[in-house]
């Protein structure tokens, strides 16, 4: 470990680093959980980073499209910023247009969590005060990142609360399997292990509706490169400006929390390949729309349109208002647990 930075208010900010027998090496700071690096080896075995990051602690403080963070307590969006829960309503920040976003102005993503090293993992903690961000119950959350000597990166997440809530968490790393900065992900071949996926309206809230992906640029059941799909006129893709969805993960014959195939990522210059595997029930698939070479990474080179890819595995979008969806719902005495795999291999 080593000091990262301090804030502007001078709390220190320290960056962890896991490293495995292979040579792979996962960065992450306590500020928001950040993953900073994950260094993986190309089919030659050369080590490159694939994660989109800076290399400065003012850079993650300032303003980014929440690079390698944790989100919550909402991940994704909640319309109207606005839920009812057991007859309550529970207004939050907005900072989407009318819409919260990944938990609101100062989300998960922008706390100092506690980290503690223990068994080759870290364990990183954060004590969420009731009516932070206009979410009800005082919540405890726990997050692991642990790294075995299989380039697998494993995060846990567990939660607790005092009071009935919402919650829904996930990671928000962008990855680019060229390396960061060195191109596009266009040519990425992406695998999804979905049938299904969620529209969404003009302001990317779901409609409600759950849609097949046959015949529409959401059908990654085949293997396919990402490019053309991103550029394609299909309506949904128009509106986002590009791949910005929740895709329903294909769970038959999983029990609650075992960990299901949900993507796989192959580049073919590098011969890397990344394989997502989560207890979760869905993905949301983003192509790095909004990157439009305001931010310069880590590299010292721009970030453009589609320089990076996001699987953040989760609950679906909007579900607080959507009872359809899988609840999001966690009240006392219950325990939240959620775990997503990142596997790293060669072809």
């Amino acid at each position: 470990m080593r000091i990262f930075g301090r804030l502007a208010n001078g709390e220190e900010i320290v960056e962890y680093t896991l490293q495995n027998a292979r040579g792979m090496q996962v960065k992450f700071i306590t500020y928001g959980g950040i993953i900073t690096s994950i260094r993986v080896p190309d089919r030659g075995g050369r080590l490159a980073n694939v994660a989109l990051g800076f290399d400065s602690l003012a850079h993650y403080a300032g303003e980014h499209p929440y690079f390698g963070a944790i989100t919550g307590r909402f991940a994704n969006r909640i319309a109207g910023g606005r839920f009812v829960l057991d007859g309550v309503a529970y207004n939050l920040a907005k900072n989407d247009g009318p819409n919260s976003l990944h938990g609101g102005a100062v989300g998960f993503d922008r706390r100092v969590w506690q980290a503690q090293a223990r068994d080759g993992a870290v364990a990183l903690r954060y004590h969420s005060p009731d009516g932070e961000e206009g979410y009800p119950g005082a919540l405890d959350v726990v997050v692991r990142y642990g790294l075995d000597d299989d380039n697998a990166l494993r995060i846990d997440y567990t939660a607790e609360t005092d009071a009935p809530t919402v919650l829904n968490l996930t990671n928000h790393s962008y990855f680019n399997l060229l390396g960061e900065g060195e191109g596009s992900i266009d040519e990425h071949i992406l695998t999804i292990n979905a049938e299904e996926y969620t529209p969404t309206d003009a302001a990317q809230i779901p409609t409600g509706e759950i849609a097949p992906v046959e015949n529409t640029p959401f059908d990654f059941r085949i293997p396919k490169a990402i490019g053309p799909g991103q550029r394609s006129a299909h309506p949904q893709i128009v509106r986002a400006k590009g791949y910005d969805h929740n895709f329903v993960l294909c769970r038959a014959g999983l029990a609650p929390g075992e960990l299901g195939f949900a993507a796989r990522v192959y580049e073919l210059v590098s011969g890397r390949i990344m394989e997502v595997w989560t207890s979760e029930p869905g993905i949301q698939f983003y192509a790095g729309n909004m990157l439009d070479t305001t931010l310069v990474g880590s590299s010292g080179r721009l970030y453009r349109q589609s320089d990076g890819l996001a699987l953040e595995t989760q609950r679906f979008p909007d579900s607080p208002n959507q009872p359809h969806f899988p609840s999001v719902v966690l009240r006392p005495g219950e325990r939240f647990r959620s775990t997503t795999v990142y596997k790293f291999s060669t072809d």
